[in-house]
């Protein structure tokens, strides 16, 4: 896995954000196992409900275009307009998504502009309640 390609990817993808109300723009960049690359940046209405998070973006674009199996993701974020200065992390919606569709062991990638973190699924989710428990009637 070529991580600052995918970081790369992130950042161009963050420049698609539309984020007139926080002013936080998210770019994610999601890798196939096959290696494609998915990208998508956070979307925000004025509802705030509505919003949709970078990483779903990624996700659920890739999942519609038939997308099962990955290997990585890159989340990048920070003040609209200005270059990436911390790490940051997907939200709790966003990791119960990635879990959804992804291994625990898979690499999620957070970069602050200088260093890339890396960091497991399930290190980010723990004690994940997925498919599993359904199947087991919990």
């Amino acid at each position: 896995m070529e991580k600052q390609r995918l970081i790369d990817a992130a950042l161009d993808a963050r420049s698609h954000s539309y984020c007139p109300y926080s002013d936080f723009a998210v770019g994610a960049a999601l890798l196939t196992a096959d290696g494609k690359i998915y990208t998508g940046a956070n979307i925000e209405s004025a509802s705030y409900t509505p919003t949709v998070c970078a990483e779903r973006v990624a996700t659920f674009t890739a999942v519609h275009a038939g997308e099962r199996e990955f290997a990585a993701i890159a989340i990048v974020g920070g003040k609209a307009g200005e270059a990436v200065s911390d790490f940051c992390p997907p939200c709790g919606v966003c990791r119960q998504v990635l879990a959804e569709f992804c291994e625990g062991d898979m690499p999620v990638l957070l970069y602050d502009g200088n260093e890339i973190r890396e960091r497991t699924l399930a290190e980010l989710l723990p004690d994940t309640f997925d498919k599993s428990q359904l199947k087991r009637g919990i």
